[in-house]
């Protein structure tokens, strides 16, 4: 229901003592029903100074949350709290405690926490599913994490044209329920990532080939912005916002719906090839091969893992075709033989996605980092002889799980980017194709973090210097697969990176989405952690 004109007439009245932001924030609340002078002492209301303001005014909002909203807030020190921790994917965000966690079940839910938050200046996290893997991406700790699990609406267009879906949804939920109807979307890979995050950082998909990456797959946007107002973002309503969007991460407001465009598809051929170290020179070569002539069929969808596991490196290729296919000819050279393990099949959509989740299990941890360079044998074999290498002195970590993932972004891929005014990464097709390098390393111990990471870094800024000393290089970073010690707008490029940053002081001028959600990548460079 919405407030009645007296309640709004009468706080209005009280707010002009306040400071312009905070009488802006409580009036803004009013016309949401709440009456912020219900619920905060004087001191949180008149104390404008943000100097003064700190994580301790955040027992105050978990306080207001759960008489506002009864049964979706989770308190520390409850079984319900606990579980919901160790709900993560990675153990570094598990170990991640916020003062209280606030489920909204609705986009007005959403506005009015954020609000509340910026009226205590409480930090915040969002959490759509929780994939990130360093500390505080989409938890917080001491301060509000919003967890959008309760948004997991789903409804189809009356010409099936277009997929709205609550950004709480994880991508297995949104393919069974399309798969009956013949349908689906541009989406993730691992059945249990959120809907959210993927897409707002870019977003690859097995469908890529056809129609760009997630990002470009959506046509509106429902979203919260700083000011606590419910917009929708589209091509129309506000264009700037609308590009920004793509690839811009979390930094303009709250998505809390995402109407998807749809396309048809029914069972697929997918699954997994395993070779041992003796193929890697085919398997290398057959991964440029397929960089090559990736846009003579854009069904196929291809990664390429070297891992070292028991002692032994791996060549793993993760094939997935958009057909019910056996071995089409663009997968002509990574054929069944010398294999010790093949897994493919004819499935569905959904069962890949499961098949990727066995690979990413809960509650290790976990550490991603990237780079994007051109497509070269000898430099991915380079690339591949130095990930070796700098295993040899973490060989023997508990629990240690490496990989060095390969994923190329075809000509075509980044041909589709550019559609509906384009999107916000920097790709551009007459610099591909490109190789995308994923490194990925799961471990058991928070003993082993600074070899571990170590690591990381060295095979990182010796890979992408590799590229860049022949002339291969690329300054692309994709934030989904980003360390939080990368810097990924910037890596957009300076004119994009500017044009972001424009977005971001136009629609939130108090830079509330810089400021107080300090996780997840910022505008001018790496999380503010």
């Amino acid at each position: 229901m919405r407030p009645g004109t007296l309640f709004i007439a009468t706080l209005l009245a009280r707010v002009t003592a306040l400071d312009n932001t905070t009488s802006r924030i409580v009036a803004k609340l009013a016309s949401y029903g709440v009456d912020a002078y219900e619920f905060f002492n004087s001191s949180v209301l008149l104390d404008s100074s943000l100097s003064t303001r700190s994580l301790g005014f955040c027992s105050e909002l978990c306080s207001a949350l759960p008489r506002l909203y009864p049964g979706h807030v989770l308190q520390r020190s409850t079984t319900a709290y606990s579980t919901w921790d160790a709900s993560f994917w990675s153990q570094q965000q598990e170990d991640v405690d916020p003062a209280c966690v606030f489920q909204p079940a609705s986009a007005v839910e959403v506005a009015v926490s954020l609000l509340l938050s910026e009226l205590t200046l409480c930090p915040f996290a969002v959490k759509s599913g929780g994939h990130a893997a360093f500390a505080g991406a989409s938890n917080i700790q001491d301060g509000l994490t919003i967890d959008l699990v309760g948004l997991n609406s789903t409804a189809l267009s009356r010409n099936s044209t277009i997929a709205s879906v609550g950004a709480g949804n994880r991508w297995l939920d949104v393919y069974d329920w399309l798969d009956p109807m013949g349908l689906s979307v541009i989406g993730g890979r691992v059945s249990d990532i959120g809907v959210g995050g993927l897409t707002l950082g870019g977003g690859i998909s097995f469908f890529s080939g056809f129609h760009g990456w997630a990002c470009d797959n959506v046509a509106n946007y429902e979203v919260v912005l700083a000011d606590g107002s419910i917009v929708d973002v589209n091509l129309d309503t506000h264009p700037d916002l609308y590009w920004a969007l793509r690839g811009g991460g979390n930094n303009f407001g709250i998505v809390t719906r995402f109407d998807l465009t749809t396309h048809t598809q029914g069972l697929m051929w997918g699954g997994s090839r395993i070779w041992l170290e003796d193929y890697q020179s085919d398997i290398l070569h057959a991964l440029v091969d397929f960089g090559i002539n990736s846009p003579s069929d854009p069904n196929g969808a291809l990664i390429v893992s070297v891992a070292y596991a028991e002692g032994l490196y791996l060549l793993v290729a993760d094939l997935e075709y958009a057909k019910p296919v056996v071995n089409p000819p663009i997968f002509e050279n990574f054929s069944s033989s010398g294999v010790l393990e093949d897994t493919m099949a004819i499935r569905s959509l959904s069962n890949i996605t499961l098949l990727f989740k066995e690979s990413n299990p809960n509650g290790l941890r976990e550490s991603y980092w990237t780079g994007t360079v051109q497509l070269d044998y000898e430099l991915a074999t380079n690339i591949t002889n130095m990930f070796k290498q700098e295993l040899v002195p973490i060989q023997n970590v508990t629990g240690l799980v490496p990989a060095l993932v390969w994923q190329v972004i075809s000509t075509n891929t980044m041909e589709h980017m550019a559609k509906n005014g384009g999107n916000a990464l920097g790709l551009d097709p007459k610099d591909g194709p490109l190789l995308l390098i994923n490194l990925a390393f799961m471990w058991d111990d928070e003993a082993d973090d600074a070899a571990v990471m170590a690591v990381l870094g060295r095979v990182t800024q010796k890979a992408l210097s590799a590229a860049k000393a022949r002339g291969l290089g690329s300054r692309y970073l994709y934030m989904n697969y980003a360390s939080q010690y990368q810097s990924v707008v910037p890596s957009y490029g300076t004119a994009n990176q500017a044009r972001l940053q424009a977005v971001s002081k136009k629609y939130d001028p108090l830079q509330v989405f810089q400021n107080l959600q300090p996780g997840y990548f910022k505008l001018d460079g790496a999380p503010a952690l």
